[in-house]
């Protein structure tokens, strides 16, 4: 399992990586610059969050680490580890569908609430789990 040890980190690819559900004590890192947003994050075994420029982007119940984190204006895509089934909540744009996939199954569609909020529950695997949120029309 590839926990975050610095909390935080910008990956080559430009994405983000987040997270580390083994800490017992809540750790956070404050004003994390990528490309000109602010990222902020805390975590630890029973809650992660994600927050750009003071906004929440997504926490996970329990704690859980987030590997390559991308979103864009068609969606997100990360991949999820933790040491049991996690529920997701992502905010995104408001009253919009997405798709939900997880381990590239389609496991359907939501609409966003009027504050573009989403939640689902993703069964952990052995490996880390791949999560994708994909914009409809």
């Amino acid at each position: 399992m590839a926990v975050i040890e610095e909390l935080i980190r910008k990956e080559d690819d430009g994405s983000i990586s987040f997270g580390n559900y083994l800490m017992d004590e809540k750790k956070k890192v404050l004003d994390f610059e990528v490309q000109g947003d602010l990222y902020k994050v805390k975590t630890f075994k029973e809650i992660t969050k994600l927050e750009k420029n003071g906004k929440m982007l997504l926490e996970a119940v329990p704690g859980a680490t987030v590997l390559n984190f991308v979103q864009d204006e068609r969606g997100v895509s990360f991949l999820v580890e933790a040491e049991e089934d996690v529920q997701l909540t992502l905010e995104l744009e408001a009253e919009t569908e997405y798709k939900i996939l997880v381990d590239d199954v389609n496991v359907g569609k939501m609409k966003t609430n009027m504050t573009g909020k989403v939640t689902f529950s993703v069964e952990i695997q052995k490996n880390a789990t791949p999560v994708k949120i994909e914009k409809i029309g």
